[in-house]
């Protein structure tokens, strides 16, 4: 976390169908994935004022999250991590978001729940910056 905001907004399990993964197969028909969200901002005058212009507002970050999941095919969880902690450190008010991607239908032939990626992303890194080439 940044130093000085420990507040979060959060959002867990958004599930939004998407065409992502390695073989032409996983990108051929929707299928879905899960998103947890965590955006570093300072809420202390949200939390005081009660006003939702002085938060990062969830419904702005699941509308962003499910339209990065939807638009576009990435043949990586990491790729669509990426593009997701991009487009959320757009929104008003956000520092630092991590992203966690989970495919609830992985092509493994092993009994299990979901793969995934986890990332986090500062706004004004190096790394941000470069994201929208």
């Amino acid at each position: 976390m940044m130093a000085g905001s420990a507040d979060l907004v959060l959002l867990y399990g958004l599930r939004v169908l998407g065409r992502h993964g390695v073989t032409d197969f996983e990108r051929q028909a929707p299928q879905p994935f899960e998103v947890d969200v965590a955006v570093e901002a300072d809420e202390a005058g949200a939390s005081t004022s009660d006003d939702l212009a002085g938060t990062v507002d969830y419904a702005m970050v699941a509308d962003t999250v499910a339209r990065v999941v939807s638009s576009r095919s990435y043949r990586l969880l990491e790729a669509l991590a990426e593009a997701i902690a991009s487009a959320v450190l757009e929104l008003p008010l956000a520092r630092a978001v991590t992203v966690e991607v989970r495919k609830l239908r992985p092509p493994l032939p092993f009994d299990v729940q979901a793969a995934g990626a986890r990332i986090r992303r500062e706004a004004g890194s190096p790394r941000s910056s470069e994201r929208g080439r």
